[in-house]
C-alpha cells in the first residue's frame, strides 16, 4: 500500500505542514506523524477525510503511487467526483512523459487503433506509441494525435493527422466544435459535436460530408474526447473557388448547357423533318 508515503507526497505538493493538515482535518499532529511514517493504521472515518480533504478516492490513496504520476494526472485525480459527465474521473488517463517532465503527444496511427480499443487505459500500452513535441502547444495541457479514416470529414483529406486536446469536464464541450471522440463500440471518429448533455444525457456527431447523416453517442458509452487543435496532410484539401470565379463558372456551365440544348433541338428538328418528309413520299 502507499498510503502513508501518498499521504506526505499530497501534502508537501500542497506545501503544507503537519500542523496545518492536522488543524484542517481537527485531528492531532502526532497521529497524522503517525500515518505519514507507517507506525499507525487510519480508521475508516480517517480514510474517509483525507479522501475529502485532497479531493481522491480512497482506493487511489491506498493503491496507486502518486509520486509516479504526472501533474496533469493528479489534477485529474482531483477535478471532480461525476463519474459519467466529467470524463476525466473515468480513470487516470494513462500518458508519457519527457526528460523534462513534460507530457509527450502520443500518435496513435491507424494500425495501432485496433490495439488502442483495449490499451487506452494500459500505461504499457501507451507508452510504446510514437510521440513527439510541438512547441507552439501549451504545456500545460495535454495532446494526442490521431490518424484520420474515412472521408466523413471531407475536406480534410483522409489519413490525416488530427491533434486534440484532451477534454477533463465534458460539460465544457462546444456546440458546434469539432471533437475526437472514442467509444469501446465505435472506436476513434472526429466529428463536430453539438452537447446534448444537460437534457439526454448524449453527443450528436455530426460529419463535415454531407453523405453521412448525424448520429447519437450516450455519455456512458464514451470513454475519452479530445477537443480538436489541428491537422497535419501531406494533401491538399479541395479548393474553394472564390466568388467571382464560381460565378465565372456557373456563367460558363450555363452557357455549355445552352449550347447542348440547342444542339437537341436543332437534332429533334432535323428528324421532325425527316419523318414529314417520309410521310408525304
Amino acid at each position: 500500500m502507499f498510503f502513508s508515503s501518498n499521504l506526505k507526497f499530497l501534502r508537501k505538493r500542497k506545501g503544507f505542514t503537519q500542523d496545518q493538515v492536522a488543524f484542517s482535518l481537527e485531528m492531532k499532529r502526532s497521529t497524522l506523524s503517525g500515518y505519514e511514517n507507517e507506525i499507525s493504521q487510519p480508521t475508516v472515518q480517517a480514510l474517509m477525510s483525507f479522501s475529502k480533504y485532497y479531493r481522491i478516492a480512497i482506493d487511489t490513496l491506498l493503491s496507486i503511487d502518486l509520486s509516479r504520476l504526472s501533474e496533469l494526472q493528479i489534477k485529474q485525480l482531483e477535478g471532480g467526483e461525476d463519474v459519467f459527465i466529467r470524463g476525466g474521473k473515468l480513470r487516470v488517463l494513462a500518458t508519457t512523459i519527457n526528460d523534462e517532465n513534460n507530457d509527450n503527444i502520443e500518435l496513435v496511427n491507424e494500425k495501432a487503433k485496433a490495439g488502442y480499443a483495449t490499451g487506452f487505459a494500459d500505461p504499457e500500452f501507451i507508452s510504446h506509441l510514437p510521440t513527439f513535441q510541438l512547441p507552439f502547444l501549451s504545456k500545460q495541457k495535454k495532446y494526442r494525435t490521431f490518424q484520420l479514416s474515412g472521408d466523413s470529414m471531407f475536406p480534410i483529406p483522409e489519413s490525416s493527422w488530427v491533434t486534440g486536446e484532451f477534454v477533463q469536464d465534458w460539460r465544457n464541450i462546444s456546440t458546434g466544435e469539432a471533437y475526437i471522440i472514442f467509444t469501446i463500440d465505435d472506436g476513434i471518429v472526429f466529428k463536430v459535436v453539438e452537447n446534448l448533455l444537460e437534457p439526454d444525457g448524449v453527443l450528436r456527431l455530426y460529419s463535415l460530408n454531407p453523405l453521412y447523416e448525424a448520429f447519437d453517442v450516450h455519455v456512458s458509452a464514451i470513454k475519452e474526447i479530445w477537443k480538436f487543435v489541428h491537422y497535419i496532410s501531406k494533401e491538399l484539401p479541395e479548393p474553394i473557388l472564390p466568388q467571382d470565379e464560381l460565378l465565372r463558372t456557373v456563367a460558363n456551365l450555363k452557357r455549355d448547357m445552352g449550347k447542348v440544348k440547342t444542339q437537341l433541338f436543332r437534332k429533334n428538328e432535323e428528324v421532325d423533318n425527316k419523318t414529314e418528309t417520309d410521310i408525304k413520299e
